[in-house]
C-alpha cells in the first residue's frame, strides 16, 4: 500500500511552516530528497510529499528544533547508526527494552558488558515485536538471531524484517529495497517492520537520556 500525497502547498498551511522553512530542511538532509515528488496537474508541474512520512517528520523537527541545531537534528533523524555502547542494565532502566527482551538477547549473544548500536537495535525491534502481542516468544528469538546474523547488512536501515506464517509454521526474512512482497496462498504476513523508522525512533529514545 503506498502512502497518501499531500500537496506543497497544503503541507505548508496544515503545518504552519513556511516554503523557506521547507527547503532549508531539504538542504540540511531533515527530509529526504526522495520525498519530494514531482507529478504533473492540471495546472502544470507541482510538488507532493507522501503524507504520513513527512508529517510525522515536521511534527518532530518542530518538537526538536529549540534544543538541537538543524546539523544536529540531521544526524539524529538520519538512519546512519550512532556510536555508542550501554550496559542492559542502562537500557532496562531507561525504559528502552524490557529485562525479558534482554534476556532473549543474552540466550543468543552472551553476557556481554555493553551493546552496540546495532545489537541494541535488534533487542528494541524484539520489544517491538513482543509488544505488539502479534508474535509468538519463538518467532522472537527467530527474528533476533536474523538480526544479529545480518547486522551489517541492516546498517543503512534500506530493508525491512518480515515475519511470516503458515499452517503454524513461521520463518522471518529482511527484505532489502522491496516495495511488494508476493507470498504463497495461505500465508499470512504477520509484521513488517522497516528498519529505518525503527531505528530513528531509537537514536531519539537514546538522545533522550544524553
Amino acid at each position: 500500500m503506498t502512502d497518501e500525497l499531500i500537496a506543497k502547498k497544503d503541507l505548508l498551511t496544515l503545518v504552519g511552516i513556511s516554503y523557506g522553512q521547507l527547503y532549508r530542511w531539504k538542504r540540511k538532509g531533515l527530509i529526504p530528497e526522495e520525498w519530494f515528488i514531482r507529478k504533473s496537474t492540471f495546472t502544470g508541474q507541482e510538488t507532493f510529499f507522501p503524507r504520513g512520512k513527512v508529517l510525522v517528520r515536521i511534527e518532530k523537527i518542530l518538537q526538536l528544533k529549540e534544543d538541537a541545531s538543524l546539523d544536529a537534528l540531521a544526524e539524529l533523524l538520519s538512519v546512519h547508526p550512532l556510536q555508542v555502547a550501554l550496559s542492559g542494565a542502562a537500557l532496562v532502566s531507561r525504559n528502552i527494552v524490557t529485562a525479558a527482551s534482554l534476556e532473549l538477547f543474552r540466550r543468543q549473544a552472551g553476557e556481554l558488558p555493553t551493546l552496540t548500536f546495532a545489537q541494541i537495535l535488534a533487542v528494541f525491534l524484539l520489544e517491538t515485536l513482543l509488544r505488539s502481542g502479534e508474535i509468538s516468544r519463538e518467532e522472537g528469538e527467530m527474528v533476533l538471531g536474523l538480526l544479529l546474523e545480518q547486522a551489517e547488512v541492516c546498517r543503512d536501515g534500506a530493508c525491512e524484517v518480515m515475519v511470516l506464517r503458515k499452517l503454524g509454521v513461521s520463518t522471518c526474512c529482511l527484505l532489502a529495497g522491496a516495495t511488494a512482497v508476493l507470498v504463497e496462498s495461505g500465508t499470512k504476513i504477520v509484521a513488517r517492520l522497516p528498519l529505518a523508522q525503527y531505528i530513528e525512533q531509537l537514536k531519539l529514545l537514546l538522545s533522550e537520556g544524553e
